[in-house]
């Protein structure tokens, strides 16, 4: 029996996840957000899984091109479209569809000499102040791009909500209209909702949503959606179970202290497999199934437990850091962050089993 850590995949509860996207968004096409290896989960996995998504997303070319040499043939965008005409001479020939969010961009593809011409969507600035054009120059553009022979097609726009994940801030309204505005003699398919627009927001659901964490069990919410079913569970094992007396110091710089005598169990798990350091004592894990407190500093290759509920744990018990039974959510808050960088931080050396 190995006791490396390992992640599974449920493909099974990404097909659960997609559906729950159709049901809160019934008129619009999915975009299937596939980017940085899924969120961490692995993207040739996950766009099996995901093939009655209606397209898929990625955020730089190279992602793109990687899906296409493993077979994908899905209808798949660049969301932060082609940087230089190698980049853009890759993607056409791949038959990407790219992502115009700057007036470089536009210049790119008047001086390509494509072998074949790209799908083009545009991405209007409407408060993310991240990527995308003024709303002022949105209409300016999609004529430009209209006129190109490098250009196959307008076949959308697409803006990015900053603040869907706080229901009490109405400024996801003041975006809709923002864009709508911007957009409203184009007479293209929108796509504005995420994975916070599509559970939160129906205003804008619009032609297509790009559902990201949600696919992938998480909530984009501070709480977790019930509806949801974890794609993702971290396991690893007990390699120790030893007492511990009262007040002796566990882990580096000796920061917590037995409460009394116990038991103290030791996880083969560090922050090199993606748990993070700044994970405090008191974080919830599942031991045989049952929680008990994270305790001490995170190492690079273990973490201890306070196994009082478990005196009778030994090494090689199951544990779970988080997925089925613990929520990533709550693992995420007790570290101040977000389930997205857990999921993005999985060490190289952690196995991967897929099931469903």
């Amino acid at each position: 029996m190995s006791l490396s850590p390992w992640i599974e995949i449920d493909t099974r509860a990404l097909r659960h996840n997609l559906d729950v996207v159709r049901r809160q968004a019934p008129k619009a096409k999915v975009m299937a957000v596939i980017k940085a290896n899924a969120y961490g989960h692995g993207v040739l996995p996950v766009a099996d899984a995901l093939t009655e998504a209606d397209s898929f997303a990625v955020a730089r070319v190279e992602e793109g091109l990687e899906l296409r040499a493993a077979g994908v043939d899905k209808p798949l965008l660049v969301l932060a479209g082609a940087h230089d005409a190698h980049e853009l001479e890759a993607a056409a020939q791949a038959g990407l569809e790219l992502v115009v969010h700057h007036s470089f961009q536009l210049s790119l593809l008047k001086s390509a000499a494509l072998p074949t011409p790209v799908g083009i969507w545009l991405k209007v600035d409407t408060g993310m102040n991240r990527l995308g054009v003024t709303p002022a120059d949105a209409a300016g553009l999609l004529r430009a791009l209209k006129e190109l022979p490098a250009v196959a097609g307008i076949r959308g726009c697409l803006t990015h909500l900053a603040r869907a994940d706080d229901l009490g801030d109405d400024f996801t309204r003041v975006q809709v209209h923002r864009f709508r505005d911007a957009v409203a003699d184009a007479g293209l398919p929108l796509s504005m909702a995420n994975s916070a627009g599509i559970l939160g927001w129906p205003e804008t659901h619009g032609d297509w949503v790009r559902p990201g964490i949600m696919l992938y069990g998480a909530s984009p919410f501070a709480a977790p959606v019930d509806d949801l079913h974890p794609v993702m569970t971290f396991h690893a094992r007990l390699i120790s179970a030893k007492p511990l007396r009262a007040g002796e110091s566990v882990g580096y710089g000796g920061t917590w202290q037995a409460p009394q005598d116990m038991v103290l169990g030791v996880v083969a798990a560090g922050y090199a497999d993606g748990y993070p350091r700044e994970m405090p004592s008191g974080t919830p894990v599942l031991v045989n199934g049952r929680v008990v407190p994270l305790v001490g500093r995170v190492s690079m290759d273990t973490l201890m437990v306070d196994l009082r509920e478990q005196p009778d744990a030994r090494p090689g018990d199951p544990v779970v850091l988080w997925g089925r039974g613990l929520p990533a959510e709550t693992v995420a808050t007790a570290a101040g962050t977000i389930p997205y960088t857990l999921f993005c931080g999985i060490g190289g050396r952690v196995g991967r089993r897929v099931t469903g």
